[in-house]
């Protein structure tokens, strides 16, 4: 998603439709919705069941006349049918714009998530007739935007979207030639947020010890940092540190309000590599730090791919450059064509890919691409179930 947001307004200032349904769940219009899924009778039937099954709520039971039931393992499906199609409409406006059809396809974009999402463009006017379309259009759906979440911002000023905060910079034309930059990072009410959760876990905790409270902050802080790993985090995750760190001396002092704070300290923090301020118990068991989190880009995928689409040199480029994929290994690919150099197949996502030295280690070989192929792990496996012929390398080593 922020890669999207950020290819979306990257190349020049835009006008940004900040909207959000009202009552989405609650509110969507159940015959409209079974015609929009047009499927055969006996489905049809089922999810009309179970629209109508109504919902207990502490007790107390309700009749669904409209919406899916909120906490549904199927309403966040059926939700996000009713909204399919959203994005087609837009760009049917964006076609009935004067110039080029594909340019103004092109210049305006709409990111969705659920009922969440944003329409962009460098026209204010543009963009004010987009929200028009949009109330229109939900209107089939018996359903409308909030008024009190739907706000025209600029890119200038900059908006928060699924956790985020999307903000032009302006800079002088030595950094940019743009006269901008581009920033995504975590909103300053989802840091808030995050600090108030840790703090209130830290309370919980106050006769815990350490290694329970380890326990409880791990997840919660792994779970964040990696939620906001692909954007501009760096600096928030700095801050938090600080701002945990000053929770936990505040936790351990209290513990301990008749010893030293050097006496605190070296019970409670440890050393791991070169950063002695370790909040752990020892060096299995060890509390992780934000900033230790690395920021990794998401490449997204482009339009409508999949896997199973038969481009396999569009997937094989891609798993070239995946970020767990080391670059050694992405060379290989690209130099192979995206081929097994042993069976001359194709590799495919999830394949188990291995590196094969040529003229192996035992006999002199080295690491360098040269001496590296890239194989299944099965074709590994049969390749190292062979004998070598030491005087055949010799002769012709690649």
């Amino acid at each position: 998603m922020p890669n999207s947001l950020f290819n979306s307004i990257n190349r020049m200032p835009k006008w940004v439709l900040d909207a959000d349904i009202a009552k989405c769940f609650e509110k969507i219009n159940h015959d409209a919705l079974l015609e929009k899924l047009n499927t055969y009778p006996s489905m049809r039937g089922l999810i009309k069941s179970w629209l109508k099954a109504g919902v207990m709520d502490k007790g107390t039971f309700s009749f669904t006349n409209e919406g899916t039931p909120q906490g549904g393992v199927i309403s966040p499906l059926l939700a996000n049918i009713a909204l399919h199609g959203m994005e087609k409409r837009i760009k049917q406006f964006a076609e009935s714009l004067k110039g080029s059809k594909r340019d103004n396809k092109k210049a305006l974009n709409l990111i969705r998530y659920a009922d969440d999402f944003v329409i962009m463009h460098k026209d204010h006017y543009v963009v004010e007739e987009c929200q028009e379309v949009i109330n229109k259009w939900l209107k089939d759906m018996s359903l409308e935007l909030k008024p009190s979440k739907t706000r025209i911002t600029h890119t200038y000023h900059g908006f928060d979207f699924l956790g985020f905060n999307i903000r032009h910079y302006q800079v002088g034309k030595h950094q940019s030639k743009q006269g901008f930059k581009t920033i995504i990072k975590p909103s300053k009410e989802k840091v808030l947020e995050h600090h108030k959760q840790l703090s209130k876990v830290i309370d919980q905790h106050k006769a815990a010890p350490q290694d329970a409270l380890i326990r409880h902050l791990k997840p919660i802080i792994r779970g964040w940092c990696n939620y906001y790993s692909s954007v501009c985090s760096k600096e928030v995750y700095s801050k938090l540190d600080s701002m945990l760190w000053n929770k936990l001396q505040r936790w351990g002092y209290r513990r301990h309000h008749n010893k030293s704070k050097a006496w605190v300290t070296s019970k409670y923090w440890g050393t791991i590599g070169e950063d002695n301020w370790i909040f752990m118990t020892n060096k299995e068991n060890y509390l992780p730090k934000h900033a230790k989190t690395g920021i990794i880009r998401h490449k997204k995928v482009k339009e409508a791919r999949s896997p199973y689409d038969g481009d396999l040199i569009y997937w094989n480029n891609r798993m070239s450059k995946h970020p767990e994929r080391t670059s050694q290994k992405g060379r290989l690919l690209k130099r192979q064509k995206g081929k097994c150099a042993h069976c001359g197949l194709t590799f495919r996502d999830g394949d188990l890919l291995e590196k094969h030295h040529i003229v192996p280690r035992a006999l002199g070989g080295s690491d360098l691409d040269k001496n590296l192929e890239l194989l299944h792990l099965h074709c590994h496996d049969k390749k190292h179930g062979t004998k070598i012929n030491s005087s055949e390398l010799d002769k012709n080593p690649f």
